[in-house]
């Protein structure tokens, strides 16, 4: 299993001239190697392979200045860099989509460069955890936590079995370097990990069915619906700080430190989000053996007209991305169902009732079953994963769902964000 640890830098100015001028070298290679692919596919017809362009790094040493001081598997992975974007183009292309080419990487769009295998390592000196970059600096760094993150689980988790990472079995593969838009510097470290993934629970005892949503994010089917997360205010300061931005000459030192402050307000929009999809995905993997959720096609909702922003606020994709990976590293399945009539089918009868967004209750007219809306579609979505998984009802009853007969559907708490009680829930949860 392969997992990525993300830590902040902490380089003087000495070192941020210094990664800049190695992230540049390395940008003007990726240039470099895409001249002389189109140059090649010229000349012979077909494109090269990635070793015949890598064996050109030693020749290039000896005529271009500076192409010695980076560090050779870092000059390597950025013509794999290359050669990996030209696979995912060509992925593209046979699934139909129109596809141009590979174009020059300006300075703004070239912002990481990686060392894989050898060329870094941490230590300590001068009393302080610092990164080591072969060729480059010894860079302080700040470990928030150990790597690979040795976590405990608690007595709900110890009962599912749940298998721990410890650090023998740990292995750092490369470590790639990043500049943010807002100057900061960060370090990814990739870890693989020398275990198979916890076996699934042949029949698991703790499911729940999660329906997600735009008023309450998440409302699943042990009756608890967590409210979404306000970002009003930092998408106020985001929209006064671009408007600031508007009125800047463009290219001047105001414009330059304008650009800076909303992109200051981009990182915490998007920090506070995935705080809160990190914690909430954490919390439900590790608490359930099984969770059903909607197979829900986000690009396609967000090409709708109506309420794209708030679809793309929510980050539902990456709430289901996280979940999953979550779900395999913990031991427990993740069954994504189709969410087709999920809202309109009854959780008790099976009978599908049209009924438009504003309406935010359930009322069965066969037979008169009311819940809440939402909890309603979590119980279908919970009873069709179970079935996906070969847990559920007979086929021949399809009156049957995994309710039962005299369930309440309804919100027994509203866990609102940054409350208490989603605070005590989540207090296990580790941000990663």
């Amino acid at each position: 299993m392969y997992y990525a640890y993300k830590y902040r830098l902490k380089p003087s100015d000495a070192h941020r001239e210094e990664l800049d001028r190695h992230r540049d070298i390395c940008r003007q290679l990726y240039n470099h190697t895409l001249y002389r692919l189109n140059e090649y596919q010229d000349e012979h017809g077909e494109l090269p392979s990635m070793t015949t362009l890598r064996s050109e790094l030693p020749d290039l040493k000896k005529w271009w200045d500076g192409l010695s001081d980076v560090y050779s598997k870092v000059l390597q992975t950025v013509v794999e860099r290359l050669f990996d974007n030209l696979k995912g183009l060509s992925a593209l292309k046979k699934n139909g989509y129109g596809v141009g080419q590979l174009k020059w990487k300006p300075p703004r769009e070239f912002r990481s460069f990686t060392y894989s295998q050898s060329g870094f390592k941490l230590d300590k000196k001068g009393g302080q955890t610092v990164l080591s970059l072969s060729k480059l600096a010894d860079i302080p760094i700040r470990l928030h936590r150990a790597i690979p993150d040795v976590h405990k689980s608690d007595s709900s988790c110890a009962a599912h079995q749940k298998s721990l990472i410890s650090e023998d079995d740990a292995k750092l593969k490369q470590v790639t370097v990043k500049k943010e838009p807002t100057g900061e510097w960060f370090a990814t470290f990739g870890v693989e990990m020398d275990r198979e993934p916890p076996e699934l629970p042949e029949n698991p005892e703790k499911c729940v069915g999660i329906d997600v949503g735009i008023l309450k994010y998440a409302h699943d089917t042990e009756g608890t619906a967590v409210g979404s997360l306000d970002l009003s205010d930092e998408r106020e300061r985001l929209e006064r700080e671009q408007r600031k931005l508007s009125r800047k000459q463009h290219g001047s030192n105001n414009y330059e430190k304008q650009r800076w402050r909303v992109a200051e307000c981009h990182a915490d929009l998007r920090r506070k989000r995935r705080d809160f999809l990190h914690k909430l995905s954490n919390y439900y993997a590790r608490e359930y053996d099984l969770v059903a959720v909607e197979d829900l096609n986000v690009k396609g909702m967000m090409e709708s007209p109506s309420n794209s922003r708030n679809t793309a606020s929510a980050a539902w994709g990456t709430f289901l991305s996280l979940l999953e990976y979550k779900c395999e590293r913990e031991g427990t399945h993740f069954v994504a169902v189709n969410p087709r009539g999920t809202t309109k089918e009854c959780a008790s009868c099976g009978v599908s009732t049209e009924k438009p967004l504003w309406v935010r209750e359930h009322s069965c007219p066969a037979c008169g079953f009311e819940a809440d809306r939402d909890a309603n579609a979590a119980w279908n979505i919970l009873s069709r994963g179970l079935e996906d998984v070969g847990v559920g009802y007979s086929e021949s009853t399809p009156v049957e769902t995994a309710l039962p007969v005299d369930t309440l559907v309804s919100a027994k708490r509203v866990v609102e964000t940054g409350s208490p009680t989603l605070k005590e829930r989540t207090a296990s949860a580790v941000s990663e």
